[in-house]
């Protein structure tokens, strides 16, 4: 699956370079999921989540990030910046981009702020 995806998140991130937001971090992991990205806009940390669909017949690609994805994201968000406190108190958002369709005629997507995260308790 990774190699379906890392074609889509280079794509993702020259696209976000070139409208000026800066690379921190690709691919970072922990236990509760992955970051695709993530970025700096400004003074705002903006984690990406790419995602690739060629057929929409089970939706399209921006809505398989679903509830429980969304959790699994902020959880590892959350992570990312307890372990680079040089950024945890600023502004956060959660971008997805997202590419429908066939390989010659792909759609993209770029969804600012597409969820929000409930205040850490």
């Amino acid at each position: 699956m990774r190699s379906i995806g890392d074609p889509f998140e280079q794509r993702a991130c020259a696209e976000l370079e070139r409208a000026g937001l800066s690379l921190l971090a690709r691919n970072y992991s922990t236990r509760h999921g992955e970051l695709d990205l993530v970025m700096r806009d400004g003074d705002t940390v903006v984690f990406v989540e790419v995602r690739y669909r060629r057929s929409a017949s089970h939706g399209d690609a921006a809505a398989s990030v679903t509830a429980s994805k969304q959790a699994r994201l902020i959880q590892a968000a959350r992570h990312w910046l307890a372990a680079h406190p040089q950024h945890a108190r600023r502004a956060c958002r959660f971008d997805v981009i997202s590419y429908d369709g066939p390989a010659d005629a792909i759609r993209q997507d770029w969804l600012r702020g597409a969820f929000e995260a409930a205040p850490a308790p």
